[in-house]
């Protein structure tokens, strides 16, 4: 596996244990429908966390969060719609972005919640 895919993978188990720690039950990850994949779909009471994952080794570039653009946010209403009716689901649908930057002092994680609107 390339390496740029397994620091996304990492990324993507820290801000699930971020999640977690935080109270959420985490109901799925990579959940693919469509051409769409949602990396994590959490739970706090009635609160669907629809999240994005985005990881760096360096902010070089710009802040992970800057890199979700807006085709990813359509296939991303897309397919949570989805996974809410095939689940039966009555919960509300919250989109968020977890930035994780792996630096030389460890894993640094930032939980936006409500990152964007999807109308």
């Amino acid at each position: 596996m390339a390496e740029h895919n397994e620091l996304g993978k990492e990324g993507e188990k820290q801000a699930a244990d971020f999640l977690a720690k935080a109270g959420y039950t985490i109901l799925q990850t990579n959940y693919v429908y469509d051409k769409a994949e949602i990396d994590i779909l959490a739970q706090k009471a009635n609160v669907l966390a629809v999240v994005e994952v985005k990881t760096r080794t360096t902010l070089d570039f710009g802040l992970p969060q800057e890199f979700v653009k807006p085709a990813k946010i359509k296939l991303m209403v897309k397919a949570v719609n989805e996974y809410i009716i095939e689940n039966d689901l009555d919960v509300e649908a919250r989109f968020d972005i977890i930035a994780v930057h792996k630096s030389r002092n460890g894993w640094e994680i930032e939980h936006l919640t409500d990152a964007f609107y999807y109308f």
